[in-house]
Parts: C-alpha cells; structure tokens; sequence
C-alpha cells in the first residue's frame, strides 16, 4: 500500500517513517523546499532519538521518500495522512486549523478516485467535519461531485523522546472513521500492530477528536495536581515522592505522571488543555477543572523562579546562577512552552547572571532567550556560580560530580527541581539543597570560606 503524507514536522516524519517501517510505501509531502532537501540529504530537521537512523533504513529500503509535489506525492496513495501544525491561536487560544483547510483544499484539487483523507494532526471536534465539506465543495467545483472519499481521524500519541516506541508498540489507536471501506484501509495500515492485538478504538471521527484532547488534558491535570500536593509536602515537612509512590500503587490512579516539577510544557500540553477550554466554552460545555489547570501550571513555573531567589536569600541581584536543562523535557531539543523560558527572564528580570547548558536544546535556546552565558559543559556554567538550578533532568545532570561542583562553586546552593538528587547525600557532600516537595536540607558542615575570584 501506498500513501501520502502532508507535513514534514514532529509529527508527520515520525509517522511517516514508522509506516515504512511497517512495509508500507510512503511519501512525505511539505512546501518547504528547504526542508525536504535537507531530508533527502539525509539531515533530520528534529532531534528524536533512533530517528535520522530510521528514516536513512527506511530511504534505502525505498519505502520512504521526500517530495514538495503534492501531485506526486498523493498518486496511487490509498490514504493521505494530514500532519501539519495547528498552534495555538494568540488572541484567543484555539487551535489554528489555517494549514489543516488548506491541506484539505489541496488534497481534493488532486484525487482522482477513492481516497481515504486522515488527519494525523491534533484538531478540535468537528475538524473531520469541516475537512469533508471543504472536499466535497472542492470536487463540486472541479465538476467531479462522482468521486468518492471517506474522512478518518486518528490521533497521535507520541511522547517527544520516545516517540518510534510509542509509534511502533502503542498503548491504542484510536480510529475515527464513517464507513467500513475506511476501517478496512486503517486495519491493513496498523496490520503489524493488529495481528500483535494493539487494542483499537474504532470509533466516529467526534468521538477521536475528543479522546486525543481528554487524554493530554487528563495527563496535565496529573502533573498538576501532584505539584499542587508538593507544595503541601513543603509546608508539612511531608515526602511528595512518597506521596507519589503511596497513591501511584493504587491501580485505579497509576504511577505515571506523579514527578513534581516546574510544570509542564512542551508541544502539547500547554496548547491543547488551552484548546480544550476553548472548545466548552464554544459548545456551552465548560472545562472548569482543565481552565484550572492551565491557571496553576503558568503560576507554577513563575513560583519556581521566586523559589531560586529564595534560595540565595531573596536576592538574586548581580548573582551568577547556574542553569543546567533548558528543553521542557530530556531527549528533545523541543522549547516550545519549556519552563525555562519563564523561570530565567523572570531571574534575570531580578538582576541574575544566567550561565546556562543544555545537551541538546542549545541552539533552539538561543532563539527564545537573550544576555544568556552559554556554557559548553554543565562544569563550565556552575564555575563561580553563587547557585545552581536544574531544570531539566537530563541523565549526564544525575551524576554531576559533586566533590567538583563543590570546589568550583562560589556557594555550594542546589535548587533542584527535578528531585534527581537524595537530599541526605547531598548534605553529607555539603550542599545546601532545595528540592520539589521535599523539607529542604542544609549541609552537614559549614563550607569553607568562599575563594575569591581570581
């Protein structure tokens, strides 16, 4: 079999890609000409882990392919996937659905026959809808109201870092279709994952819609809600992350997505809990408990920048903070949405020097923030410093040497705000260390009197 798929982004290269590694034929369409250059020069414009390996097997094996003909890209395509970007709306919040319309225009110019259109993007309910009227009106202008076609929704899923392993071994797919002839072309698509007994929602395209925005929002609210019970374990003097761990054991809650942090952020979270608010508000169905969430999670990463400066002692002016993680998550160079792009202009708003490092995320960094020291180890950034933040818990941050930094720092301060750290070692190692939802710890010893800087 053979389909198309509109959009070379997060989304789009990643299914594509994962469908030819299913045996399927598979072209990706995108009117960049840029980026389909670089593709076919074998560059992957992402960073995702097994990614640019991937898609070089599934090139040569000649079942994945780049192209910016559309024409080209849809001929013989049993299915044409739609994966380009809806982002959020600024004056309002909702889903911009600009190049999803446009696709749908695009797509029925061109079919000839039968053709399963399915939107891959995250759309608000009644997108599928509104895609199948604007074909239909397309094909009443061509004069060719004969061709038939069927609309499907189906909803990634894919966490940014481990996104071919969600791909290729999913939790569900969740198909939103009208017709049997619809159903029949997503089984032999998803086949691989059918024959292994992937469970699969069959279900109507409002119906898909719906889950893909619940699940993300019902994911944030857990991040929330366990930062909301961290800020209690602060005041308490309780453990939050065994808090997490004594109400994660219960199979009706889950361990998943119960790790205090700054917040959430990233591609999805933030835009879709904002979409979803806006959709109750349209239908006259209010999210009250998700327009909740999206009000404490941007408080929460504000809060996690006045912890850093009460960590140095309500202070921050003329001081060099140490920040190691700038991507909203490990293994992703992603920035969209990250709490660091709060937490330091709220720091340097306050008069800190920021001396930042990152893996991966360096060079997207440097597009959203300015008047930042970009330092080329985590060692480089914590040199003089006077604190020390994490913010993302990359592994290489979760075996830093300790007695190094010590020696290396101008105060021996740690605000961590990922808990990768056991507060009893690093007291013993003499840190004062300032963690999530955890009694903060103060060094065993006092610290040698600072070294002046040379």
């Amino acid at each position: 079999m053979r389909i198309g798929m509109v959009g070379t982004g997060y989304v789009g290269l990643v299914s594509g890609t994962c469908f030819a590694e299913f045996g399927i034929e598979v072209v990706c369409i995108d009117k960049d000409e840029s980026k389909i250059q670089r593709l076919k020069n074998g560059e992957i414009p992402i960073y995702e882990p097994g990614l640019e390996e991937l898609v070089a097997k599934q090139v040569k094996a000649g079942r994945l392919s780049f192209t910016t003909d559309l024409a080209e890209g849809m001929k013989g395509a049993k299915a044409v996937f739609i994966a380009v970007g809806t982002p959020a709306r600024r004056d309002d919040g909702q889903a911009d659905l600009t190049y999803v319309y446009q696709a749908a225009r695009d797509i029925a110019a061109l079919i000839e026959d039968y053709t399963l259109i399915v939107t891959k993007s995250t759309v608000p309910v009644g997108t599928a809808q509104e895609v199948k009227k604007i074909v239909r009106e397309e094909l009443d202008k061509r004069g060719r109201s004969d061709i038939e076609f069927d609309i499907c929704s189906n909803p990634e899923f894919l966490r940014e870092g481990a996104a071919i392993n969600d791909f290729i071994r999913p939790d569900r797919v969740v198909i939103g279709v009208e017709s049997e002839r619809a159903i029949e072309i997503m089984r032999d698509l998803y086949r691989p994952l059918y024959i292994n007994e992937t469970p699969m929602v069959i279900t109507s395209p409002e119906t898909s819609e719906t889950i893909k925005y619940a699940a993300n929002a019902f994911l944030a609210t857990k991040i929330t809600f366990i930062n909301e019970i961290a800020n209690l374990c602060e005041k308490t003097g309780a453990n939050v992350q065994q808090v997490a761990k004594g109400i994660g054991l219960d199979g009706r809650i889950g361990s998943k997505f119960l790790h205090a942090g700054p917040g959430y952020g990233g591609s999805c979270f933030p835009k879709d809990t904002l979409a979803l608010t806006q959709i109750g508000q349209k239908y006259g169905a209010p999210q009250n408990i998700v327009e909740t969430v999206v009000w404490v999670n941007t408080e929460r990463q504000r809060s996690m920048a006045e912890k850093v400066i009460e960590a140095c002692g309500g202070d921050v002016e003329g001081k060099r903070i140490a920040v190691l993680g700038l991507s909203f998550k490990p293994n992703t160079d992603d920035m969209r949405d990250a709490p660091s792009l709060q937490i330091v202009p709220f720091l340097q708003d306050e008069g800190a020097h920021i001396a930042a490092y990152d893996p991966v995320a360096m060079s997207e960094a440097k597009k959203h923030l300015e008047d930042v020291e970009w330092c080329d180890d985590a060692y480089e950034a914590a040199k003089e410093a006077d604190a020390l933040v994490i913010i993302t818990e990359w592994n290489e941050f979760r075996a830093l040497a300790l007695s190094r930094l010590k020696d290396i720092m101008k105060d021996t301060v740690m605000i961590d705000l990922r808990n990768i750290y056991k507060p009893d070692e690093m007291r013993a190692q003499g840190f004062r260390y300032i963690s999530i939802g955890r009694p903060e710890v103060a060094p065993q010893q006092e610290k040698t009197p600072l070294k002046q800087a040379s």
